[in-house]
Parts: structure tokens; C-alpha cells; sequence
């Protein structure tokens, strides 16, 4: 698909204003949480809030009105084809278990698609007022200053993010814990994998590795990193690849070999 400088700038401005307006009302339901109905998806551990999809729905009706012929994917309420050649690719709120249970790791991401190629990366922390966003060519920022993946630490003197999920079983993601720590890593899990994307592309992580991750909770995060100067592993958005989950992984320079010998992939590009 090619690409229109104008489509994107026109797309990444959108997306800056729905994160700060969609996590101001998820904020909202952040601060009165005590309050909010909370349901389980497919494991305890996996839950959903009125509030994720009161922030999808809107994230929905804004991007109809300005966009009616792209096509929407998000993870309350799937896949909406479009007719223009965009995609967008929203996780109202990635990190829904620190937001119910009161912790400020969660996030508002937003992605857009042209054709399987994300174009624009926003990326949204409330609790902090932080604001990741970027653009096919346009570098990465945060809070409007530019952003880079880490260009000096290695593996052994960063910290990388790990995600699991029930996708992954116990066995496999200790063996990544135990290949990380026997090499000199060291890691965290702070529940949301798109912040922690956006982490990587901030410097703030030298990777991100998850055995298995859907394309909403990750393809902001691919953009940001790549426009950062982060090396990631291809994601399948296309097809099924865009509804099923695969593996992520996202690295600044210094740290891709080892991650990647460390999660038994390719290396990453």
C-alpha cells in the first residue's frame, strides 16, 4: 500500500488527541474504581471493566466520524473491516488488572495500519500524563520531545520487560527467567506490555520479550520502537496473524543478540 505523508500526519494528530481524551475518561473510572463491575475472561487472572469498553466505544465513534472508511480492530469488540486501506488498532486500556486493582501501570494504545504496516504508534499513561506517540518517518517522541532506544546499554547493565499470559505456560516463561538471570539480566513485569514497549523505546528498557501477544496490545509499541531506532521481530499483522496473537519481542541495539538467543528466536531486525 502506498502511503501519503499527509494520511499519516493527518492520523498521528488524531490519535495524540483520542489517547489524552480517551485516558481522561478512563482516569475517571481509575479514581471511582471501587465502583466499576469487573468480569473475568478466559482465567481469573484476565479480566475486563466497564471502563475498557467505555473507552473503546468511544475510541470507535470519534474515529467513524473522522475516518468513516477505516476499518477498526479492538480488543473489546474485534474487528470492523474498512474500505480505505487503514486500520486502526486500539487497546482502550492495556494493563487491566494494575487498573482494577489500583496500580498506575496501565496505558490507552493506539495503533493505525496501512495495509499490515503500522504507521502511527500512540501510546498514553494517565497516571503519570505521559504521552508516547509516533509516525512512519517522523521519529518517536514523549510529551513532545524526541525519544531513542538506549545506545550503550547491553543486556547485562539494562533492564529488559517479559510479559506472560495463559497463552504461556509456567514452564516455558521460567525457562526465559532462568536463561535471563543466567546471563547477567535482569527484568520486570509491570502488567502492561504496550507500556513496556514504550519503555524501550524511551531508553528506560533495553528489551521487550512475550511468548505470546495480541496485535492491540503491541503494534502502537512496534511503532514507537522503530522509529526510536529498536530492532523488533516481525508481527504477523495480517490475515489471522492480525486477530491471533504471536510472539513479541522489541530490543534496543545493544541487547538484541542476547534476547534473542534468550527467547530461542531469529534474531530481530
Amino acid at each position: 500500500m502506498t502511503v501519503d505523508a499527509a494520511d499519516v500526519e493527518a492520523r498521528l494528530a488524531l490519535a495524540r488527541t483520542l489517547a489524552r481524551d480517551a485516558g481522561a475518561v478512563a482516569l475517571a473510572y481509575f479514581n471511582a474504581r471501587e465502583t466499576l463491575v469487573v468480569e473475568a475472561k478466559a482465567n481469573p487472572q484476565d479480566v475486563v471493566s466497564i471502563a475498557d469498553r467505555r473507552v473503546e466505544e468511544m475510541l470507535r465513534a470519534r474515529i467513524a466520524e473522522a475516518h468513516p472508511g477505516d476499518g477498526v480492530l479492538g480488543e473489546e469488540y474485534g474487528l470492523t473491516e474498512g474500505t480505505s486501506g487503514f486500520t486502526w488498532v486500539l487497546d482502550p486500556i492495556d494493563g487491566t488488572s494494575p487498573f482494577v486493582n489500583g496500580m498506575p501501570s496501565w496505558c490507552v494504545s493506539i495503533a493505525v495500519l496501512a495495509g499490515e504496516e503500522p504507521v502511527v504508534g500512540v501510546i498514553y499513561a494517565p497516571c503519570v500524563d505521559e504521552l508516547y506517540a509516533a509516525g512512519k518517518g517522523q521519529g518517536a517522541t514523549l510529551n513532545e520531545a524526541p525519544m531513542h532506544v538506549s545506545s550503550r546499554r547491553s543486556l547485562r547493565d539494562g533492564v529488559v520487560g517479559l510479559g506472560a499470559n495463559h497463552h504461556v505456560a509456567p514452564a516455558e516463561f521460567a525457562g526465559i527467567v532462568e536463561r535471563l538471570l543466567g546471563m547477567g539480566g535482569n527484568f520486570i513485569r509491570n502488567g502492561s506490555g504496550a507500556l513496556m514497549l514504550a519503555y524501550v523505546a524511551a531508553g528506560r528498557l533495553v528489551g521487550y520479550y512475550e511468548p505470546y501477544m495480541h496485535a492491540w496490545d503491541c503494534l502502537a509499541g512496534y511503532c514507537l520502537v522503530a522509529e526510536a531506532g529498536g530492532a523488533l521481530l516481525p508481527f504477523p499483522a495480517v490475515g489471522e496473524g492480525l486477530t491471533r496473537g504471536a510472539p513479541v519481542m522489541a530490543a534496543a541495539p545493544g541487547a538484541v543478540a542476547d534476547l534473542s538467543r534468550i527467547a530461542g528466536l531469529p534474531r530481530a531486525a
